[in-house]
C-alpha cells in the first residue's frame, strides 16, 4: 500500500559544521517540481548543494547536484521506495561547513536528514 503526505515537513541536522535541511513536501504533478526547486534555490542562495528525489505514481527522479555520484539523490529515492511514499518530493539543502565528510559519511548524513523528515511526517494511506 502506498502512502503520501498532505503537508510539508522540514527537519535540520548538523554534521561537522555542515547544515543539512530536509524538506519532505507533497507533489501531485511532475511539472510542479521545477518551481519548488527554484523557490528553494532562491531561499537558500548561499547553499552549496540542493539534492533531491521525487516519486509521483510510477515516475521518479533523483539528483546529486554536484555531490559525489550516488551519495545523495539516489539514497533519498531509495528511502521513498522503502517507505512506500509517493506523490512527494524530498529535497535536502546543504550548507558546507568547511570540512569534507567523505563519500560514506556524506551518504549517511543525507540519508539521515531524509529519514528524520519521514519520521516526522503524518502518512496518509492511498488506496490504489
Amino acid at each position: 500500500m502506498a502512502n503520501t503526505i498532505n503537508q510539508e515537513v522540514i527537519n535540520q541536522i548538523e554534521v561537522m559544521k555542515s547544515k543539512f535541511i530536509a524538506y519532505l513536501t507533497p507533489l501531485k504533478k511532475e511539472e510542479d517540481f521545477k518551481p519548488l526547486l527554484a523557490n528553494l534555490r532562491k531561499e537558500h542562495k548561499k547553499a552549496r548543494h540542493i539534492v533531491y528525489a521525487y516519486r509521483i505514481g510510477v515516475k521518479s527522479k533523483s539528483c546529486d547536484d554536484g555531490e559525489p555520484k550516488g551519495t545523495a539523490g539516489h539514497p533519498l529515492l531509495e528511502l521513498l521506495y522503502k517507505k512506500d511514499l509517493t506523490d512527494v518530493a524530498l529535497l535536502v539543502v546543504r550548507y558546507f561547513g568547511g570540512t569534507k565528510l567523505g563519500a560514506g559519511r556524506l551518504l549517511r548524513t543525507y540519508l539521515q536528514a531524509g529519514i528524520n523528515a519521514v519520521d516526522n511526517c503524518t502518512l496518509i494511506n492511498l488506496e490504489r
